[in-house]
């Protein structure tokens, strides 16, 4: 029973969402970046669609464009929402980061659980594993299935590129032992999934990333 993965690219950052899910159709929704009405019904038309069971919201961190749908999602389905506990103020901040953008947010509920490094979380009969990989943001996690050679990255590290960290919480030199010692550290063959643009492999970003190279 393989675990599948669906995407959808959301509001005016062109954040990437993600909902895993299996043959048990039970789900687990991550980052959502929904935003208005067109965006939450496609996501909801979606899970609808194929029967899925929502069960949890993951977040990899809480910057305002993996957060926007969080209460659209929390009200829908009623699922607790799980991050790492450094993120609270991120995720506190969301209104105010809106208003700066001109992008009127309402600050998302907070979370119930927090995860941190070796956590695991399931989708159906899937066990995926936590890693801690801050320097994007103070507590932001990525989440590795090992039997598909699969990572969910958020905005650690892109196809040819990496999180910026000129935000509040962010550095570069924490984001650069976060992707050597955590990502680097997986198999060539692992797909990653980013926070934006497409996906890559960690063996093309060892080769090839003009930011951090093997």
């Amino acid at each position: 029973m393989a675990l599948e993965l669906a995407s959808f690219t959301f509001n005016p950052f062109q954040e990437n969402t993600y909902i895993l899910h299996d043959k048990s159709k039970e789900c687990v929704i991550i980052d959502p970046g929904c935003f208005g009405p067109e965006e939450e019904k496609e996501l909801r038309d979606f899970i609808e669609g194929k029967g899925l069971k929502p069960t949890k919201l993951i977040l990899t961190h809480a910057h305002i464009d993996h957060v926007m749908g969080c209460r659209f999602v929390k009200n829908t389905w009623d699922l607790p929402i799980y991050m790492h506990e450094a993120e609270k103020p991120v995720l506190e901040s969301t209104n105010r980061v809106g208003q700066m953008y001109g992008i009127p947010v309402a600050t998302p509920p907070p979370a119930d659980f927090f995860l941190a490094e070796g956590d695991t979380f399931t989708v159906g009969e899937h066990e995926l594993k936590v890693l801690f990989t801050p320097g994007h943001s103070p507590g932001s996690i990525s989440f590795y299935y090992e039997a598909q050679l699969l990572l969910i990255a958020g905005d650690v590290l892109f196809n040819g590129s990496i999180g910026r960290t000129d935000l509040p919480g962010g550095n570069f030199a924490t984001l650069e032992n976060s992707i050597r010692t955590q990502l680097y550290t997986l198999p060539n063959d692992v797909k990653v999934y980013s926070g934006h643009g497409p996906h890559t492999t960690i063996g093309k970003e060892k080769r090839g990333n003009p930011f951090v190279r093997e």
